[in-house]
């Protein structure tokens, strides 16, 4: 009889992940979504990450997982230790490796830390993102991580702005670049805090035609200020909105798993006024489980 793992592998062959070119990089099992409650699995290019919250691998999974011959790394959601995945069975993975995302190609690494290089979740965004621009567009990406947004915006051939307060993330989104052969001299990097470079913007009269805004849950800047997205996303749309170009449009992203997604439209609708229009996003169809991620399009 096909184990409950197998059947979730076999549900997602229906799921059409890849409309604009090969992707290799997907949710496998994504927990009481595929009726496995705590544990999520993910392949980067047929490297598997196991990830648990609150459970242990069972040993009916850890053989399954085992037999499936592959290099396996296990990673604990642990909000208070954010270690890198820990090799669990097959072969070792021990450098850096390329996964495709609709044709594109983004750096991959298991001894990065807590992430790998990519959020898998954002993927139908960043090809909405890729689609809604063009030759000679703008976007300014913040909080761009690896810059998996510059890298989509880059190849609609837009010129992007990678934002980031992490230099070894920055030069990251630099590498991501090359790998599709796009010459990150045609882009422009910005280290330090979003707010700042906002307010920055929105004074020398710089505009851009797509923002990219998905903050962490909670951030302390260098003077000790706090930032949580449950009281203060609304003072950061209003100030990414300023940076708009007229007709422009704003990714605006959360993972905040205490922020429903009415209360989040809600604070974008306060934040922004002027917008006329306000398109929420679903996730990926190979996320079955809770929607935590809240996505919403905002045109001026």
């Amino acid at each position: 009889m096909p184990s409950r793992f197998d059947a979730a592998l076999r549900r997602r062959e229906s799921f059409h992940l890849s409309p604009a070119g090969p992707t290799d990089a997907r949710r496998l099992i994504d927990g009481e979504g595929d009726g496995l409650p705590g544990i999520e699995l993910e392949t980067f290019a047929d490297h598997w990450l196991v990830s648990t919250r609150d459970v242990r691998i069972s040993a009916e999974m850890a053989g399954w997982l085992r037999d499936s011959g592959r290099s396996i790394y296990h990673k604990r959601l642990d909000q208070h230790q954010k270690e890198s995945p820990a090799h669990f069975a097959g072969p070792m993975v021990e450098a850096p490796f390329l996964i495709h995302e609709n044709g594109l190609l983004f750096e991959i690494s298991f001894q990065s830390g807590y992430s790998q290089g990519i959020f898998l979740d954002q993927r139908d965004n960043r090809l909405a993102l890729r689609q809604r621009l063009g030759s000679g567009k703008t976007l300014l990406n913040t909080f761009a991580y690896t810059g998996a947004f510059s890298v989509a915006a880059a190849a609609a051939g837009a010129i992007t702005t990678t934002l980031d307060l992490s230099q070894p993330y920055l030069d990251w989104a630099r590498r991501n670049l090359e790998h599709n052969s796009f010459d990150p001299s045609e882009h422009f990097f910005c280290k330090g805090d979003t707010f700042h470079w906002l307010r920055r913007f929105a004074k020398q009269g710089r505009s851009f035609d797509a923002i990219v805004l998905d903050p962490p849950t909670f951030s302390r800047d260098k003077d000790g200020k706090v930032f949580r997205v449950e009281t203060d996303y609304g003072q950061l749309a209003a100030l990414a909105a300023r940076c708009l170009a007229p007709g422009g449009v704003l990714l605006a992203s959360t993972n905040c798993r205490q922020l429903s997604e009415p209360a989040f439209l809600r604070a974008l609708r306060d934040a922004i006024p002027q917008a006329h229009r306000f398109t929420a996003a679903p996730m990926p169809p190979d996320f079955t489980g809770e929607s935590y991620l809240k996505s919403v399009w905002v045109e001026l």
